[in-house]
């Protein structure tokens, strides 16, 4: 394969000098665009982003440690005061209420309950009265335990890692497929490049072939048609040249515009064949399983499917709260009084809600919910099938790829020896311009061919690469 390439090189005109001595290699324009492309930032942002959601998710189940209070709260307003006699009279009243609490809670995540100790003073000042009263609460336990509801704390527990995992996975996935579509974009450069210089040398042949059918017609060995005939290849190929210089313009802004790469170095060298992987479906499916992002957003899915369920029940049925908080408390017109003796303090309380007649809603609502759970399962299964042929057949293709590109260098090197043979007959006027027509088209075709091949084995190697997430040639995971 590396004879064939290296005599695709020399009699196609591609090898490194016909370039410049600086080329662009496709290696380098991937790590260019793996560094500095919009993908790739954009890229590191969702990582980034999805670290962050993820500690917030943590914090959720970490004590939280809060302060709280109104300082001042002051105000004076004419106001209704009930008398001693029991009427009412309305009074000047100018008072200052405030207050401050340290509260320290904590998320029981089975349960979802919420366990939170606290402390908390309130002061009050009556300025008419010049009088002040403390009420202290030096220190409260309390619970509150829904009952009946949808307890967020427990699913999160179960979903968010699988997210966070996806996340990290993904990550990887888009930098492989940046890969892919850099190498893409890359022949796309090189295949408009190589018809610019096949479309070159095509017009130099054709100037030579009409000098020299201009020469046979004066000397009468020549028709005016294969005159003409002569005329018009020349005049379509330096139309063809225009045409070949306007599209890899195209194409390099295309690339640069993905890549950021700047324009002086858009001269691309042709890369060599990629390696021939042995890859058997199986053992792409194997890691495809291991470590793509799929199989965690297929668990995620059906999980996210129940938790709808459960939030379906947890909101039409039977809901209660027990709140529960014993402590200590006092007031006094001192502060540091507050503390002596101070009294117990206990709260029990149950809220419920139960409902009695709703004509249907709550089955309505957990049947919408369940009949979704079952399209989700019905849509993951379908889902993980098509993914599973999509990396089998990728691996299964892989190998017949290699083989095409095998047989396009034999028959372009076999193509550009033919019209090299054609020509020199042409010449000495054994062989009719069709002839040469003809084998000038194939030479065209086979190096285009070729191009096209590579191309494809190329894209190959680096979406087996993205849909699986292992380098078969190193045998290690992509990170």
């Amino acid at each position: 394969m590396k004879q064939l390439f290296l005599v695709f090189l020399a009699l196609s005109g591609l090898a490194p000098a016909a370039f410049g001595q600086a080329n662009t290699t496709l290696p380098a324009v991937i790590g260019l665009a793996l560094g500095q492309s919009v993908a790739a930032r954009q890229a590191v942002a969702s990582r980034e982003t999805s670290h962050w959601q993820y500690r917030a998710y943590q914090a959720a189940y970490r004590p939280q440690l809060a302060l709280q209070g109104t300082l001042p709260n002051y105000s004076r307003v004419i106001s209704a005061v009930v008398q001693p006699d029991g009427t009412t009279d309305f009074r000047a009243v100018r008072i200052n209420n405030a207050n401050a609490g340290l509260t320290l809670t904590q998320a029981i995540g089975p349960t979802g309950a919420q366990l939170f100790v606290t402390s908390a003073v309130q002061r009050f000042d009556d300025f008419n009265r010049r009088a002040r009263l403390y009420n202290n609460q030096p220190v409260g336990l309390g619970l509150t335990q829904p009952l009946g509801r949808y307890n967020a704390l427990r699913w999160n527990r179960l979903i968010e890692p699988l997210r966070y995992q996806e996340a990290g996975r993904q990550y990887v996935e888009e930098r492989e497929n940046i890969a892919q579509r850099v190498t893409e974009l890359y022949f796309d450069v090189l295949l408009q490049q190589v018809n610019a210089d096949v479309a070159r040398q095509n017009v130099r042949a054709n100037e030579e072939m009409y000098r020299l059918g201009q020469e046979r017609f004066r000397l009468g060995r020549l028709s005016e048609n294969d005159l003409l005939l002569l005329e018009l290849n020349l005049l379509n190929s330096r139309r063809a040249l225009a045409q070949a210089r306007l599209d890899a313009e195209s194409a390099a802004l295309s690339l640069q515009s993905y890549t950021g790469l700047p324009a002086e170095t858009l001269v691309l060298a042709v890369p060599a064949a990629p390696p021939a992987l042995v890859v058997s479906p199986e053992q792409a499916l194997a890691q495809a399983r291991q470590n793509r992002r799929e199989p965690l957003t297929f668990r995620r899915r059906l999980l996210q499917a129940e938790s709808d369920v459960a939030l379906a029940k947890g909101v039409t049925g039977f809901q209660a709260t027990l709140q529960a908080n014993l402590g200590y408390v006092n007031s006094a017109p001192d502060f540091w009084t507050t503390y002596n003796s101070p009294q117990n303090q206990q709260q029990v309380s149950l809220a419920f809600a139960l409902p009695l007649v709703d004509w249907g809603r709550q089955k309505a609502v957990v049947k919408t919910a369940e009949l979704s759970r079952r399209q989700t399962q019905h849509a993951v299964a379908q889902e993980q099938a098509t993914f599973e042929q999509t990396v089998a057949l990728q691996a299964a293709q892989l190998g017949s790829l290699h083989a095409q590109l095998g047989l396009a260098a034999q028959a372009d090197s076999l193509a550009q020896r033919r019209y090299a043979i054609t020509q020199a007959t042409y010449k000495v006027g054994r062989i009719s311009l069709t002839d040469l027509n003809i084998a000038l088209a194939e030479k065209d075709q086979s190096k285009r061919a070729y191009v096209a091949a590579l191309r494809a084995a190329w894209v190959a190697h680096y979406r087996l690469r993205a849909l699986t997430l292992y380098d078969f040639e190193r045998q290690e995971g992509l990170k």
